[in-house]
């Protein structure tokens, strides 16, 4: 098995919360066996949004977190040397297509411009997967799904999907939930009471506003759980939001003094 490839089972009860109709789409995409993007910023739930998916449709998934060595061999599979000789390991994806199970290629354009190609005979009415080294033709298995995303922030002229590749699947936009539901899954994740919830979530939007002017990422809807987390095992509000939500968005220590005075200023200098 290789590294960045995670292969899961159906998980007990995966929270989620729904931004609007995206569960329902994404049924129909499965049902008519249609591939799906998802296209958002970093940490708004496209990962849980996919694991969600997978256990209410009863599906395994394989998840590929894509980089730029990534290649189609570590996707489809390569021949190994063993005790007894040679022999053929599938890779994340040929399992997923001989299995019918949900494969999710996470930061899709990162990967090497190859990868692409593989995944195009399985993401039209084709669904099949021609292995070159084992001379097999698959088709793919009653219920495998193809699952891609990225966050548009990432691409450059570099590294875009080409239109060849967008126009096979059926696309979903995410953005950070709006503040109630952001609230409701701070309180679900953390454990923490709904109040202090909704400062944080106010912090997290204050932050966000400041995207593409002193930060090239905004505070996700993740590193909110993270402060709520600290802050409910006992870290004083603000040393918990300046290690989860001022530090981890930039290395620029006059930009983490500023970002660190707006929490200051949410927060009115609360220490507990």
């Amino acid at each position: 098995m290789n590294a960045f490839e995670k292969p899961q089972d159906q998980t007990d009860g995966l929270f989620y919360q729904p931004q609007g109709n995206e569960e329902a789409l994404f049924e129909h995409a499965y049902n008519h066996q249609l591939p799906v993007l998802i296209k958002g910023p970093t940490g708004c739930g496209k990962t849980r949004f996919i694991a969600h998916m997978a256990e209410k449709l009863g599906r395994p998934i394989y998840t590929v977190s894509c980089h730029d060595d990534l290649t189609a061999a570590d996707l489809v599979g390569r021949h190994l040397i063993g005790k007894d000789g040679t022999f053929w390991q599938d890779g994340p994806l040929t399992r997923a297509v001989r299995e019918g199970a949900i494969c999710y290629l996470d930061e899709v354009i990162e990967a090497r411009k190859d990868t692409t190609v593989v995944l195009h005979p399985l993401a039209d009415d084709r669904r099949v997967l021609p292995i070159e080294r084992t001379g097999e033709y698959l088709e793919a298995a009653p219920g495998f799904m193809l699952v891609v995303s990225y966050n548009p922030g990432y691409q450059n002229l570099l590294k875009g999907m080409k239109p060849s590749t967008r126009q096979r699947f059926v696309a979903l936009r995410f953005d950070y939930p709006d503040e109630a539901s952001e609230t409701a899954i701070v309180v679900k994740e953390s454990g923490i009471d709904e109040a202090r919830a909704r400062v944080l979530v106010k912090l997290a939007n204050s932050l966000r506003n400041l995207k593409d002017h002193d930060l090239e990422e905004a505070a996700s809807t993740r590193l909110v759980i993270y402060a709520a987390k600290l802050i409910k095992s006992g870290v004083a509000p603000l040393e918990a939001c300046r290690v989860t939500m001022a530090e981890p968005l930039t290395d620029d220590e006059a930009t983490v003094s500023a970002l660190t005075e707006v929490i200051y200023a949410i927060f009115g200098g609360e220490e507990a």
